[in-house]
């Protein structure tokens, strides 16, 4: 059996790392918003949550090509927001097993 401090320790990792994926979600989800009500993209903001949202896309800015530039963000930077939550949950999860 585990000790209380161990499953402390698992439990405060496994804490961090949900965070961490909200983050992420979070960023994607402002970068749809942001482009949905056509934010200024050379804003300091607009740029910095473009650039991350970029880099945790997951490849997949370019899934689906729709007519409509605002429609195909919100869907590939959607698909992406939704895979990082079943990873972390998935991630969280295997944490809090293995500990």
């Amino acid at each position: 059996m585990a000790s209380v401090a161990t499953r402390r320790a698992v439990g405060t990792v496994a804490t961090v790392l949900r965070v961490i994926g909200l983050v992420i979600v979070a960023i994607l989800v402002i970068h749809i918003l942001l482009t949905l009500f056509d934010a200024n993209p050379v804003n300091a903001f607009a740029t910095f949550i473009r650039d991350g949202a970029n880099m945790f896309s997951l490849g997949l800015t370019d899934l689906f090509a729709l007519a409509n530039p605002k429609a195909t963000v919100a869907v590939n930077y959607g698909l992406a927001a939704v895979l990082w939550l079943v990873i972390t949950g998935i991630v969280v999860g295997l944490v809090r097993r293995v500990g």
